[in-house]
């Protein structure tokens, strides 16, 4: 197997560990958040507590994605994806502490560190893509599928994290989790360290610090729309959603992170397979025409859910799922053929900042309104934010 790998072209090879980095890091990440909800929540933490530990780890998504570009661009996408790998198995050791010691704000304060390494590790993942395939018409096409088969796999390796971090805490306890797991990423960053390429995605002109805030419209437009996007899912699905099946469905907490775990496996599946959905048509047209066929599907979940309320909720959520995850794919590729191949982080860095921007409006949003106006309100802002994303997208460029 060592010798196959060993004879594959070294874009291939650097794919493949780009790959297994992301997707290291991903079971990890999914199984640190199923951890944090399922121990915290049997010391007593209501859902909206538990919520909250969370806070930070999006707010310096945002953070983390615009400064990453700029680093990535400067030091290398190696330097950038490896810090992030460290930086999470800083957050798991924070985390291995006396149990007494474990208050909210000292998990706050690891979650937040697990966020910024997260957001490295993605930035730095969707980038190198970039460099390692041609830029002509086959490329585009080839980069579609890569960069699908990236996000997918990573969305269900996420579910696939929930269900571990469940399997752990159960056979093995809290601390022996995260033991486990920082044992397990510290081999990982061992070995990215020896094999990852040392200028990849290495610009060839530093750029400038205020360089980070991106200076093309159609990336501006991109961006705004993927936060809009995001935000459209998060503010439903991140607190409303687990609050309402937990309190109207009357689920046990091992029911809601079971179902929400084979959600996000089946919407990363989607994901990776969106190329043969969408076909060629992968451009500002299908963007538009995808963000449009979702934009009323929460509005009509809302309208039904005082007629069948499981069949309603739990069938129009993996409809829900489908059609996102396709958007989401097309929205990966768009990024990323659309950014300069010189410092190519910059661009991918500030459109993934808008996306967290987007995640953290909607986890704020979502327990405000749920407390205001119950999972209703909260699907009705859903559609209004995805008719935002429309709208928003109907100014990129025709050739995007």
């Amino acid at each position: 197997m060592i010798a196959r790998i060993a004879a594959l072209p070294r874009e291939i090879r650097q794919y493949l560990l780009v790959t297994g980095n992301y997707w290291a890091f991903t079971l990890t990440d999914g199984a640190l958040r199923m951890l944090v909800v399922l121990y915290f929540h049997s010391l007593g933490y209501s859902a909206l507590e538990v919520a909250l530990l969370f806070l930070f780890y999006e707010f310096f998504g945002v953070v983390t994605n615009l400064v990453g570009g700029w680093l990535g661009a400067r030091l290398g996408l190696n330097r950038t994806m490896n810090l992030g790998l460290g930086l999470q198995v800083v957050a798991l050791g924070m985390l291995l502490v006396p149990v007494a010691w474990l208050s909210v704000p000292w998990v706050m304060a690891a979650q937040a560190l697990s966020g910024i390494a997260k957001d490295l590790n993605k930035m730095s993942a969707k980038s190198a893509i970039k460099t390692l395939v041609p830029a002509d018409d086959a490329g585009h096409q080839a980069l579609y599928r890569w960069v699908a088969l990236l996000t997918g796999s990573k969305n269900a390796l996420k579910g696939v994290g929930f269900f571990l971090g469940g399997l752990l805490l159960t056979l093995i306890g809290f601390q022996g989790a995260i033991l486990a797991m920082a044992v397990m990423l510290t081999g990982v960053l061992a070995l990215s360290l020896s094999r990852l390429d040392g200028d990849l995605g290495r610009a060839k002109a530093k750029p400038k610090f205020r360089e980070m805030l991106s200076k093309s419209r159609a990336i501006n437009i991109l961006s705004a729309a993927r936060m809009c996007l995001f935000g459209a899912r998060d503010v439903w699905f991140v607190v409303a959603l687990p609050v309402f099946l937990a309190t109207q469905f009357g689920w046990d907490s091992w029911r809601v992170g079971g179902f929400l775990a084979l959600w996000v496996i089946g919407y990363g599946a989607v994901q990776a397979v969106a190329p043969r959905i969408t076909g060629h048509t992968a451009g500002r047209g299908a963007a538009i025409a995808w963000a449009a066929a979702l934009a009323a599907l929460p509005a009509l979940i809302a309208i039904g859910l005082d007629w069948q309320p499981h069949l309603v909720l739990l069938g129009g959520l993996l409809l829900f799922g489908a059609i996102f995850a396709v958007n989401s794919s097309l929205h990966s590729f768009l990024i990323v053929r659309m950014a300069r191949s010189d410092g190519v982080s910059l661009d991918v860095g500030f459109y993934y900042m808008a996306n967290a921007m987007g995640r953290l409006i909607g986890t704020l949003l979502s327990g405000w309104l749920y407390l205001a106006g119950g999972l209703t309100a909260t699907l009705w802002v859903s559609s209004a934010l995805l008719a935002a994303t429309v709208l928003i997208s109907l100014a990129l460029p025709r050739e995007a």
